[in-house]
Parts: structure tokens; C-alpha cells; sequence
């Protein structure tokens, strides 16, 4: 490939690394560490990430288990799950908070599938904008005698490639996802 493409090979990978982390945080029913990815308790004054302040594992197919390292953080990490968007209510022992995901109903997974296809196309929409810039900037470098016809007509044509192959990319992914979401 042509070093000219690298930085548009680069904003076109940093597209899907976003789309599979808004992906992380869609649950499909299954509990899924991801989705406290983006949560912050205060910790003596300082934002840290529950990964900071606690240990979280899946001991079951539908439970996130949070254990903090101080048990005087329970009430700050409940203060914070409650206030997200993530709509589940944690239980306590005093020790541990569990977070139990309810079974999806048919209903909520469709709209799930149908969010996740949304976010798919606006991906698809940035790596064609991302696609647009290169082809813009190589028209530039061709009006400007900086290469040739013939270099401008093979940069667009490995530009559209690195385009198809990452719109296939993000086909697969939505198609994984979905797949995880409707399975019962």
C-alpha cells in the first residue's frame, strides 16, 4: 500500500476501534465487564474507574460481581451505577455488589439491533468521509503537479479498496453483533 494512504488507513481503524467500543457497551443479556468501562466513582477526591477501586468479574452468565478493595466504596459505586444509563439496580452483602441483567425480551432486542445497525452506518458514513478527504487531498497533490495523472488514478483505487475492505469489516462485526443481541 501507499504510504500516501497510511494516515487515512489510520483515521478509518481508530472508526471501527470506536464502533467496537460503543459495541462493548451494548449489553445483549449477557453481563459484560465493558459496560463499567466508562463509569467513575470518586475516590478520595480523585474520578477513578470502578477497574481502579475494585475487582469485577462475570461469576455467572448474567451477573457482574463487584467487589471493592475498601468497603467503605460500596455506597459510592451503587451512587454511581444508579445515576448511568445502564438501567440495572445493584444489591449488596455488605462485602460485594451484584448486578443482575434481566432476560431481553423479544421486543427491547430488535430496538438493541436496530440501534447497533444505526451505529454500523454512521461508521460507514465516517469511512466514506475519511475516503473522500484522501481522494480530495490526491486531486490537490495532482493539480499541483505533484504527481501524475496515472498516480492519482492508482491512489483512488487503492483508496476505494482500504474503503471496501473496512466497510466489510464493519459489515462483519454488526452481523456478529446482532447475532450475539437475538440469541436467546
Amino acid at each position: 500500500m501507499d504510504a500516501r494512504l497510511d494516515q487515512y488507513s489510520v483515521k478509518m481503524r481508530k472508526t471501527i476501534d470506536n464502533l467496537k467500543e460503543e459495541y462493548a457497551t451494548i449489553r445483549a443479556g449477557r453481563a459484560n465487564p465493558h459496560l463499567l468501562d466508562r463509569l467513575k466513582v470518586d475516590y478520595y477526591g480523585q474520578l477513578s474507574s470502578l477497574q481502579a477501586v475494585a475487582n469485577i468479574s462475570v461469576p455467572e452468565a448474567r451477573i457482574i460481581q463487584i467487589q471493592p478493595w475498601e468497603s467503605k466504596m460500596i455506597k459510592e459505586i451503587e451512587k454511581v451505577i444508579m445515576a448511568s444509563d445502564l438501567g440495572l439496580t445493584p444489591t449488596n452483602d455488605g462485602r460485594v455488589i451484584r448486578l443482575v441483567f434481566p432476560e431481553l425480551t423479544e421486543e427491547r432486542r430488535k430496538e438493541l439491533v436496530k440501534d447497533v445497525k444505526k451505529r454500523a452506518e454512521n461508521a460507514k458514513v465516517a469511512i466514506r468521509n475519511i475516503r473522500r478527504d484522501a481522494n480530495d487531498s490526491f486531486k490537490k497533490m495532482q493539480k499541483a503537479s505533484e504527481i501524475s495523472e496515472d498516480e492519482l488514478k492508482i491512489l483512488e483505487s487503492d483508496c476505494q479498496e482500504l474503503t471496501d475492505s473496512f466497510i466489510s469489516e464493519i459489515d462483519s462485526i454488526l452481523e456478529e453483533k446482532s447475532k450475539e443481541i437475538l440469541t436467546v
